[in-house]
């Protein structure tokens, strides 16, 4: 086994993993989409890093890095191997070493829902793991799924051999890994993927095992949708983010779907959307913000997948929001990168201008306008925007313009 030293401290005993949630002054980045497989991704990033830092993103998530069934990641089968369709172990190595070196931690997929085996077992089913790390056998596969585990305490997924994490070994096994991860390799960030697929009391065993100085997981089911389309309430589809974040010991993040699925159906003029009954943003972003990583799209939702796209015309709307908003925006690569160089500035703006203002995850809001084609807001008393086609500026000498773009526009106080 080729453990990969990177020089990164080998101790991480001392990290207070709760530090970077109290702050909560994080900007994500979701560095590939669905094709990056097919585009020798590590070296393509390790040119941008020095972009990426100076334009303020905190933590980049990567790619799935270890040895896959299929190109994109999705289906791992070797752990412990870090030969990868986005490139070798030593172009991975060089790109964590220059994000060190310039201060964007990486952010690992970690993809332990299920896994691919290498023998055929119990059933006729690929449920063995022989000649590889980890050589587990039936018993760490769940019974739902072909194996001689116990039942799942998630949603399966199909398809592929789900682990069944109420196992002792599978557990230690994993904590190992995610340790060699943190430790050796040099991520320093995680993102659960498929958090659905079992129970968030075992993400917060394995964020105190392995200690990830932040963590975010995909916990993704539908909204709640009616004969007319998205419904207003969606409190019991944010409600169920709240309890799988709690259910981590309040150690992880997610991505709030919730506010994706609102605000996608708000830009295209019903921003009355966006306050709830109760005059709060209508996501987990209004809840528990500083919980809540807000983004318009993924490699799932849209990229060449397009499962459930951001309106593309609205991009900048889209951003204009979230990056006014408390909770902890989340950039897409697609975004940031394919839509050329105005996008791309814009967005940079809007960063720095949270940044300068100081906007965090818990910046408080107060809602002005939520009408069908307008939405404007004061957030934490320094900065005030719109967005939509309705004509709107803030009242007071003290709102100075900060920067202004395709139906959005933010202002700031001196």
């Amino acid at each position: 086994m080729d453990y990969l030293s990177n020089g990164f401290d080998a101790s991480i005993e001392d990290i207070d993993v709760g530090a970077i949630i109290r702050n909560g002054r994080e900007i994500l980045l979701q560095a590939f989409n669905w094709e990056s497989c097919k585009h020798d991704w590590w070296r393509n990033l390790l040119n941008k890093v020095p972009d990426i830092a100076r334009s303020g993103f905190t933590s980049a998530w990567l790619p799935p890095a270890t040895h896959s069934f299929s190109p994109e990641g999705y289906l791992p089968q070797n752990l412990y191997s870090l030969n990868s369709s986005y490139g070798s172990e030593h172009l991975l190595k060089d790109l964590l070493q220059s994000m060190k070196q310039y201060k964007v931690r990486a952010m690992a997929d970690i993809v332990i829902n299920h896994r691919v085996g290498t023998t055929i077992g119990h059933g006729g089913k690929y449920n063995r793991y022989d000649g590889i790390p980890l050589s587990w056998d039936e018993h760490a596969v769940t019974c739902c799924t072909g194996g001689l585990g116990n039942q799942s305490t998630g949603d399966n997924f199909h398809g592929v051999s789900n682990i069944d994490h109420s196992q002792h070994f599978v557990r230690k096994d994993i904590i190992g890994w995610l340790k060699w991860l943190r430790n050796t390799v040099g991520f320093q960030d995680f993102r659960f993927d498929f958090a659905r697929g079992y129970s968030a009391k075992y993400v917060k065993e394995y964020i105190e095992g392995a200690k990830p100085i932040f963590s975010v997981g995909e916990w993704w089911d539908s909204c709640n949708y009616s004969g007319h389309g998205l419904d207003y309430n969606q409190d019991s589809h944010r409600q169920r983010i709240i309890n799988w974040i709690n259910g981590t010991g309040q150690l992880s993040t997610a991505f709030d779907f919730t506010t994706k699925g609102i605000l996608q159906e708000a830009v295209k003029g019903e921003l009355s959307r966006l306050r709830d009954p109760k005059g709060k943003p209508p996501g987990l972003m209004g809840w528990w913000p500083s919980r809540a990583v807000t983004f318009l799209d993924n490699h799932d939702t849209g990229s060449t997948q397009a499962h459930w796209p951001f309106p593309s015309h609205h991009i900048m709307e889209g951003y204009a929001y979230i990056l006014t908003h408390p909770g902890i925006p989340s950039v897409f690569y697609d975004h940031f990168y394919d839509l050329g160089h105005s996008i791309h500035d814009q967005i940079v703006h809007l960063m720095g201008i949270r940044k300068h203002q100081d906007i965090h995850s818990r910046s408080s809001v107060r809602i002005l306008e939520a009408q069908p084609n307008l939405y404007a807001a004061i957030i934490g008393n320094k900065l005030c925007m719109k967005i939509g086609d309705g004509s709107w500026c803030p009242a007071g000498r003290e709102w100075n313009l900060a920067t202004s773009g395709h139906r959005y526009a933010v202002w700031y106080s001196a």
